[in-house]
């Protein structure tokens, strides 16, 4: 069985507004912001990393990347060709 206790509050208008409203949505969005750390840290905690593949070991090496040396996309990794040295490559 619940027990309900009733409080008298006085006040105008506007100050019962803020003391309701105002501090309640403050309130809310203070516990919203707990609750959602809380249930972000103990995903971390559970969730294990997971192993890269053999390609992702590949590409991350510097010795193995092949940039592109002119034109628009000078300096970025050319995976076409990284993909065929890839697959040449003794396993």
């Amino acid at each position: 069985m619940k027990v309900i206790h009733l409080v008298k509050v006085e006040g105008t208008l506007e100050e019962l507004r803020e003391l309701f409203l105002e501090g309640a949505k403050k309130e809310a969005k203070r516990q919203a912001k707990e609750a959602g750390k809380r249930v972000v840290r103990a995903g971390v905690k559970e969730t294990a990393k997971r192993t890269k593949s053999a390609w992702q070991k590949y590409i991350s090496k510097k010795s193995n990347q092949i940039k592109f040396k002119r034109g628009p996309r000078k300096g970025q990794l050319d995976l076409k060709r990284m993909s065929a040295a890839y697959k040449r490559r003794k396993k």
